[in-house]
């Protein structure tokens, strides 16, 4: 007999572990998160949040988005991305990022409900923790993952008390590993892995310094260094990181990883934050020093049995895109609803097999683009003529003729606006964030075509209801002044139909599923005189559907199956469609 039984255990309690429990938590499912570490997040690892994370926290309720954004740096100041030779010194050029340049800016307002910001992973890992814990989540901290065996029935897991160094078992129906880029889930369970671990050195300096005179008239949470002849390695220059405006900071600064982890201590720290702010007479703080590596590594499957992998587990890479907590906190959205279904008795067992069908392409993608990204400086090294030389006087000789008359140095500055301008590849990667289109026995196409994107798919977010893609955003109007998103119609463990006038044969037909098959269907008729009214139009130019057609929306807001028209047997139809896509 096991010490303690639940439903699902997770083991770690970062962005990927907190956001599956809080989610599991709203469902109803009970579940057990254990942390070998004493608390959360000491260092704001990640703080990118894109708007499709925003709006999982939104799914998990109004007060958990709003306290996000009480939290956050917002969007508005986060987006003159500088470069420069120092903080105080020469400006080599600039780019208006995540969102802020008003072209992407109007793409962002018109794409989701939710606004990117800047959420330090020491903010949002306790806000998705809490609200998991509040909810019903059992936790325990200064608990490790020893090892784990399955059965035909469920998973023995061996942990250990770190404070009394006893071992106690856990059985739950499921386990989760999010334990992170070293995780022994992943390597117990023996997940195939493509790429390549520790391709570089890199290291985190925190620091405080008072910089408003240097950056808040150009605002922003990155501030690239380049210094001819300083050893960066790493990410490829020095970074200067916004943590909170002005005064708290983070270095991310580059070691020689073929020499092993150097010994760092605060003096050369203190050496680095002064070269790279520029100031001598600056007043630092340093707060702490940590090492991490370059990683360019994914797993091919996530899964395996009753056993499943998510977050930096799964996919492994450098903080370039700003992809890791995002992706992490996607992978959960997309796996909890699943096990409440099957849990529940609402869905067969296949259903999860779907998310290794439609995870593990996410990861491939995220970290094949966070390293192609690191590549992507080196345009600028180019067009700055470092590259011709490793001599610090001459690169430097190289840089200044930029600065010159004559058509060399027009040239030169050509290039460096271009390699500059590219790098919204990393820094405005909208389609990127929010593109996914999954492909699996979880989404039922009936044989419709994908819709071929008409612009660049990293760089823009193209909506569409053709089953796979996220659900489009619109705003809708109801009673007492009601606004909003289709995405808040939907959500919350439950699959949704969405129709208009001409529609209710559908709505009968959700009534008549969900009692049958015990399923949570939720169906809302849009149009005039209806509870809900798309007085822009907005919703019936993004619905590719008819007034009497049908999108059935998945818990996670992806299009599960939609349906031009009525059906000759609207019932008959979508019991098909839900007993395909839910293994029943």
């Amino acid at each position: 007999m096991a010490d303690i039984e639940t439903d699902v255990l997770i083991i770690g309690t970062g962005p990927a572990g907190s956001a599956t429990a809080a989610l599991l938590a709203s469902y109803g499912v009970e579940n057990m998160a254990i942390n070998r570490y004493r608390w959360l997040a000491n260092t704001p690892r990640a703080h990118i949040t894109n708007q499709r994370t925003m709006e999982v926290l939104r799914d998990l309720g109004r007060e958990v988005e709003a306290e996000g954004y009480l939290h956050a740096s917002p969007q508005e100041i986060m987006g003159e991305n500088v470069f420069c030779t120092a903080i105080a010194g020469e400006e080599l050029g600039r780019l208006k990022t995540w969102g802020t340049h008003p072209t992407s800016k109007a793409e962002h307002l018109l794409s989701s409900p939710s606004e990117m910001n800047d959420l330090p992973q020491t903010f949002m890992e306790p806000l998705l923790f809490k609200t998991a814990c509040a909810r019903g989540t059992q936790a325990r901290m200064s608990t490790e993952y020893v090892s784990h065996v399955q059965d035909a029935e469920g998973v023995t897991t061996t942990c250990r008390d770190r404070l009394t160094g006893k071992d106690f078992t856990v059985r739950s129906k499921y386990l989760v590993g999010a334990d992170g880029g070293n995780s022994l889930v992943a390597q117990h369970l023996g997940l195939p892995f493509e790429g390549k671990m520790g391709v570089a050195g890199s290291m985190n300096i925190l620091f405080k310094a008072d910089l408003t005179r240097y950056v808040a008239h150009r605002p922003s949470v990155l501030y690239w260094v380049l210094q001819p002849g300083s050893n960066v390695g790493g990410i490829g220059m020095g970074l200067v990181r916004m943590i909170r405006p002005w005064n708290e900071w983070l270095i991310n600064w580059g070691y020689d990883i073929s020499q092993g982890v150097p010994d760092v201590d605060n003096a050369f720290a203190e050496g680095v934050a002064r070269d790279l702010i520029g100031d001598p007479d600056i007043d630092i703080e340093i707060t702490s020093v940590s090492t991490w590596t370059v990683n360019n590594c994914y797993a091919t499957r996530t899964q395996k049995g009753r056993v499943f992998c998510m977050g930096d587990a799964i996919h492994r890479h450098p903080p370039s895109n700003g992809l890791g907590s995002n992706t992490s906190i996607q992978d959960g959205f997309n796996l909890a609803w699943k096990l409440a279904m099957v849990l529940k008795g609402q869905a067969g067992p296949g259903l999860l097999e779907t998310y290794t069908e439609e995870r593990a392409p996410v990861a491939r993608q995220i970290v094949t683009r966070a390293n192609q990204s690191i590549e992507e400086f080196g345009p600028i090294f180019g067009a700055l003529g470092l590259l011709d030389s490793i001599d610090p006087v001459k690169m430097q000789e190289n840089m200044d003729r930029r600065c010159e008359d004559g058509s060399a140095a027009e040239s030169q500055r050509a290039a460096l606006r271009e390699a500059i301008a590219f790098k919204v590849y990393e820094f405005d990667a909208h389609g990127v964030e929010m593109n996914h289109r999954y492909k699996s026995a979880g989404i039922a196409t009936d044989g419709q075509p994908e819709p071929a994107f008409t612009r660049n798919p990293e760089l823009h977010f193209e909506q569409t209801t053709w089953p796979g893609a996220r659900l489009p955003h619109a705003w809708l109007f109801g009673e007492g002044n009601r606004k909003a998103s289709t995405l808040d119609l939907c959500g919350h463990g439950k699959f949704t139909l969405l129709t208009g006038i001409g529609g209710q044969a559908w709505v009968d037909a959700a009534e008549t599923l969900s009692a049958e098959l015990g399923l949570p269907l939720v169906a809302h008729v849009i149009g005039p005189r209806q509870t809900w009214q798309d007085h822009y139009g907005d919703w019936a130019r993004a619905r590719e559907v008819g007034d009497a057609g049908v999108v059935l929306v998945r818990p996670d807001h992806h299009v599960a199956w939609r349906s031009e028209g009525l059906a000759a047997d609207p019932a008959g139809e979508l019991r098909r469609v839900l007993k395909t896509i839910l293994d029943l």
